[in-house]
């Protein structure tokens, strides 16, 4: 059967309707899971299967049945090692049906069928008696329900109902103890995520500087936790400011809560500075003595001889509401506040304790000047990139005369504010989001530019002369960003607009950027290859029928699309010379017929080929480009340094070449990529 689905193209920015396969849904939940991520997290696995050892041993030695209830079970990876440890029987819980049906073969292949029972429910649903899904309640409770924050994906509430109605009382627990820590730190790097600094800008009648709304510097964000490898932050971005402190932990052999609630903590900064960033993470102890210990702490924290990479659990980066000044030595309170699915802060200087009760509210923050709501961190960290506004500046006063009708493309740019005090005589401006229309007010507002800067309330393919006041626009500008945007090449809805628009322009018009180009590079990771990877065995058990699930869902589709990743945080070398395979000039409107080429990449280092990476540049003006993605080789090995405010396009290559000299490697790999202009998607194939 086929479904339709509707969806807005973000390179056309067509509203279309799409025939999917019914079980689209699923490939794609599949195909983008991180299963592979966690069945080569040898870590985890171990300390897992070492934990489950030591709770079965424990149960066997009070002269007990050890029964076990595994949920979240996923592959039944854990079942098998509690059924291999000698549990005498296990109930494995998983609502997800294909991968619930996954591990009753994964079970069956590895001769567990009967000490196993998969149970396709959500734990919640699941019923104790001897017509009930268990038959008793169980003595172990094995879970992996934790997220990079811990709580995200509801372990809270999950715990409270199975200690309720699911295990017994007293039961062991693996993981049986939870922590949480947290470090206070300065970072400009971080805090440009989060809020708008000024913005100075040399005019010819003196220096400009762009603010944003008071709203904004007061506005406390979202609470939504930015997830990082924090392992890829060079500690010259970091100033830490106190100590690493324990801020709660949860204790999952006895009964949970999961009602909102709030940890204090009195620190002492080690260091004067800006309280901006609390950094936190957490560990698992698998036994109740902590000696197995699983912890996701940074590199400054741990010996990087203990260093495990792994995708699915990282690092949580929190804003605080304000910028603090703490003084070295001097007590300040951190709270952290919690409700069943997410983690906030607060810090303010050290009182009483009652007070402390009495001023601290649970409630979490909200953002109430849209900004956050509009733009994400790494968007944040793109505006406040003063040598990238640089670059604009320079080419817009390359461009800009004093007669100029400037129009400007682009999702909540400082474009149509650096064109005003640059000189043109009048800046137009699509708003493309109901949203964006409020905040630019407010925006515009802010640096007394209400009534020199028109919102255009309509879409570019519906403006009317009426709009321009019969005006014709004589320069054309975008970055260009959408919020729609996900891989590299949706940015070229400007090209698009400009399409639509052409009409309003002049037979001279200036359009910046002038141009764009497609980049491709060979690369070989670090770490990332994981997500991934075929595992085969974990653990000495047979995992291949999730392997084969993930392929076949990748095949469905994803193995044949480049899929976006923020690659300042994952590592990988060069193994060929960045190249350019298409460009699109945004002087001409866009084509009707296809953009193609096809050509090979030479390869020049030995190495891994994991994927090709690819990501745009846009050409300004002649000599002034802005890369989205290589910013450079750093050095002989290849090592890369990426663009950190975009993401870039990964396409994993099915199979790989490992190559251990350069006489084993091939001269090259072909590729053929297609634009397909009516579509706005960009087909590729490469060929190792």
């Amino acid at each position: 059967m086929k479904t339709f689905c509707g969806r807005a193209n973000p390179t056309t920015g067509v509203m279309e309707w799409i025939e999917e396969d019914e079980n689209y849904d699923y490939h794609q939940e599949i195909a983008r899971s991180r299963y592979a991520d966690m069945l080569h997290d040898k870590d985890r696995n171990t300390k897992y299967y070492q934990g489950i050892r030591a709770a079965v041993s424990r149960v066997k030695e009070r002269g007990e049945k050890a029964i076990v209830l595994d949920i979240g079970t996923g592959t039944g990876l854990l079942s098998m090692m509690a059924a291999s440890a000698g549990a005498d029987f296990c109930y494995a819980v998983e609502v997800f049906k294909p991968m619930a049906n996954a591990a009753v073969k994964i079970v069956k292949k590895n001769g567990f069928h009967d000490k196993i029972k998969v149970i396709n429910k959500h734990s919640t649903e699941v019923t104790v008696g001897p017509d009930g899904d268990m038959q008793c309640r169980a003595n172990i409770l094995v879970t992996e329900l934790f997220d990079t924050e811990l709580i995200g994906e509801g372990a809270l509430p999950t715990y409270e109902h199975a200690h309720k109605y699911l295990v017994q009382e007293g039961c062991e627990a693996v993981p049986h103890r939870a922590t949480v820590y947290a470090q206070l730190v300065e970072s400009k790097r971080m805090w440009s995520w989060n809020k708008l600094f000024p913005v100075r800008v040399k005019a010819e009648d003196g220096e400009k500087i762009i603010v944003s709304p008071s709203e904004m510097e007061k506005c406390p964000g979202v609470p939504s936790v930015c997830d990082i490898q924090l392992n890829q932050m060079p500690s010259s971005d970091i100033t830490i400011l106190s100590d690493v402190v324990t801020m709660f932990s949860v204790d999952f052999s006895k009964p949970v809560r999961s009602a909102p609630t709030c940890y204090r903590v009195q620190l002492e900064p080690v260091k004067s500075g800006k309280a901006q960033i609390v950094l936190s993470w957490w560990d698992i102890d698998m036994d109740p003595s902590g000696t197995i210990n699983c912890t996701m702490a940074p590199y400054w924290v741990k010996s990087t001889s203990a260093f495990q990479w792994r995708d699915h659990w990282m690092q949580c980066v929190y804003f605080l509401p304000n910028e603090e000044p703490v003084l070295q030595g001097e007590q300040v309170c951190l709270t952290a506040c919690r409700d069943e699915y997410s983690l906030w802060y607060k810090l303010r200087k050290a009182s009483g304790e009652e007070e402390n009760k009495a001023n601290v509210r649970v409630e979490s923050p909200v953002c109430r000047c849209q900004a956050h709501l509009l733009w994400n961190r790494p968007r944040f960290g793109q505006l406040n990139d003063q040598s990238r506004t640089c670059q604009y500046v320079r080419a817009l006063t390359k461009v800009l005369k004093t007669d100029s009708v400037c129009l400007c493309i682009s999702d909540g740019s400082l474009l149509p504010v650096l064109a005003h005090y640059l000189g043109a005589k009048q800046v137009l401006l699509f708003f493309l989001l109901f949203m964006l229309l409020f905040f630019s007010f407010k925006f515009f507002k802010a640096n007394h530019l209400e009534d020199k800067i028109k919102i255009i309330e309509a879409r570019p393919e519906l403006m009317t002369s009426s709009h321009l006041e019969d005006k014709k626009i004589s320069v054309l500008v975008g970055e260009p960003f959408f919020t729609t945007s996900l891989l590299p090449w949706h940015n070229l809805y400007f090209w698009y607009a400009r399409t639509a628009v052409t009409s309003h322009l002049t037979s001279n018009v200036t359009v910046l950027p002038q141009s764009a180009s497609l980049h491709v590079m060979i690369v070989e990771f670090q770490d990332l290859w994981r997500i991934r990877s075929p595992c085969g065995t974990c653990e000495g058990f047979d995992v291949r029928t999730m392997d084969d699930m993930i392929k076949n869902s990748l095949n469905f589709r994803e193995s044949k699309e480049a899929e976006p990743h923020p690659l300042w945080e994952y590592p990988c070398k060069s193994l060929s010379d960045p190249q350019e395979v298409l460009t699109f000039d945004f002087r001409e409107t866009v084509p009707q017929h296809c953009l193609s080429t096809e050509g090979s990449i030479n390869l020049l280092r030995k190495g891994t080929s994991h994927g090709a990476v690819l990501w745009m540049e846009y050409h300004l003006a002649a000599d002034i480009s802005v890369s989205t993605g290589l910013i450079q080789i750093s050095n002989e090995k290849g090592n890369c340094e990426w663009n950190p405010h975009c993401k870039q396009a990964v396409y994993f290559f099915s199979s790989v070449i490992e190559s251990e000299s350069l006489s084993d490697l091939p001269s090259a790999i072909t590729y053929a990529i297609n634009f397909d202009t009516k579509t706005g998607e960009i087909a590729m194939d490469f060929k190792l």
